[in-house]
Order: C-alpha cells, then structure tokens, then sequence
C-alpha cells in the first residue's frame, strides 16, 4: 500500500475533507464486502453525526474513528492492522464496529467477544426483483404503484445537475413534515456536493413539479448498488413504492443488487424492509474486548 501523507499518524487523526477522496475513494471502491458505511460518501456525509475521523495505524492501515453516544469506536474496512495496534485501538476506542464476517471469524477465533449488530445489517434485493416485484407475495405493493401511477401525470428523470435545486425543494418539503432532523443535514449536504461525491440517482415530478428523488452509488466492486437518500412528498398514495420500484428499472443491469441500508432497530423500518422480501443481508459485527 502506497503511503497516505494526508491521513496522519495514530493516534492523531483528521476530520474527512474532500480533499482525502482522491485517496481512500479508490480504496473504498476496491471493497468486496458491500457494507453500506464503506464508501467516502457515507464517511463524509455522516461525519458530524458520527464523528467520523481517518487515521492510519504504523503498519499504514488506514482506520476510521469515531464515537455513538458517547461511546467511542473505529472502524477497519481495508483490513486489520497487525495485532500490538489492534490492541491498541481497543484500550484506546474500545469496540470494532462495522467488522465484515471474515474479521468476525478471525477475531473470534483470538478470543475476542464477537456480536452480530443486527440493527445494522443492509438489506439486499436483487434488482430485477425489486424492478418487477414478481408473484403474489407484492400484490400489496403493486396495487399502491398502481394508485400513484392511475392518480398522477408522473415523469422521471435522472437527477442530473441541473435539477439538484429541484431535489432541494423536495427535501425542504419533506423536512417541514417532520418532528426531529433527522438525516436532513447530510441528505442536504450530499445534493450540494452530489457531483464531487459522484453520487446518482433520480427524480420525480407530478403535474411537473418535484414530489420524489432517491441518491446513491455503487459497491461492493460495482455489483450493488447501495441507496442512501430516498425522499418523498406526503399526499401522494403509493409514491414510495412507485420511486423503489422505477429507480431499480432504470439502473443498468449489471449492479446485480440493491442495499437499501438499515433498518437502526426501527421497528416500522425493519417491518418496511422485511415486507420486500430481502435475498441476503449485509451482515456486520461488534468486536471488543473478552
């Protein structure tokens, strides 16, 4: 691994600037494992509400830190680094977060204390599935696209720059609806600098104006494609599922699934998400000291 001179020494540590993607953005898109957290997207976006910082260990692993609560943690998603630094990230941060089931395996067998973080798996889909929803079992979901789309002159269109503004509207709208912030902030953040990230995604309109728009890009070496922001107007019966269901259509075929994240413990998420019916699940683990 080449040395990384923007991303300092351990147990220093900077905040994510876009001036690091030229760097690890690569790095990231070299995984294989397709956790949703591990693209520079979701590190720069969510750094504020996670206090994300990058570091590298002496070995020149670079790690994630960060902290949940007041609870501190890092994170290794391009590999573990030799064990004395290891130990030294749990006396120092505590709890490996994010651990890929290969790291899990490793770890337990070295007697650390291994959990799965089932609040944080991602659900996976497969793309044509979630283009077709196929069989009875999505009868429910056809009837409420069917609602939308018998009910509203829609159009689509892939969220290109010039109707980032129009997003905006859209998430302003969808903010003033709600009692906590929720992730506006880096929702926000990420159609603002959504060319620099290389973020995609599309937007919808009824009666011409904005009412929808989903946001993402790909992992898991191009195979999935992960959705982090998916907004829509209230008012419009069946509009959510009409925005999963045609974004999946139009996405190129060859992102073979769709991670569309976690579910955070939610029960009315986790029942949301449970009802398409997921292939897989992205699984991931919290390691820490026995």
């Amino acid at each position: 691994m080449d040395s990384l001179p923007i991303i300092p020494d351990y147990p220093d540590w900077a905040a994510p600037a876009m001036a690091m993607r030229k760097v690890v953005h690569p790095m990231f898109q070299a995984l294989s494992s397709g956790i949703s957290e591990f693209t520079f997207a979701s590190i720069y976006l969510f750094q504020t509400a996670h206090k994300y910082r990058f570091s590298k260990m002496r070995d020149n692993t670079p790690v994630i830190l960060g902290e949940d609560g007041g609870q501190r943690f890092f994170m290794c998603p391009f590999g573990l680094p030799e064990r004395s630094l290891l130990e030294a990230l749990f006396d120092d941060y505590l709890t490996l977060k994010c651990a890929t089931e290969e790291q899990a395996d490793r770890l337990s067998q070295q007697g650390y204390a291994v959990v799965e973080d089932r609040n944080n798996f991602d659900y996976l889909y497969t793309r044509e599935g979630l283009a077709e929803l196929p069989g009875s079992k999505y009868h429910k979901k056809r009837n409420l696209i069917r609602a939308f789309v018998n009910n509203h002159a829609y159009e689509g269109r892939p969220l290109l720059d010039e109707y980032l503004p129009h997003a905006l509207e859209v998430l302003e709208q969808w903010q003033k609806n709600r009692d906590s912030e929720g992730d506006y902030y880096p929702a926000r953040e990420a159609l603002l600098n959504c060319h620099a990230l290389q973020l995609c995604g599309g937007i919808y309109y009824v009666d011409d104006s904005p009412v929808a728009y989903t946001l993402g890009e790909e992992l898991a070496r191009g195979t999935s494609f992960a959705i982090h922001f998916e907004k829509a107007l209230d008012g419009y019966k069946g509009i959510y599922q009409f925005v999963n269901q045609a974004f999946a259509a139009i996405i190129t075929d060859h992102y073979q699934t769709v991670n569309r994240e976690q579910d955070l413990g939610n029960p009315g998420l986790r029942q949301a998400k449970m009802s398409y019916r997921p292939v897989d699940f992205v699984k991931k683990f919290l390691v820490s000291l026995p």
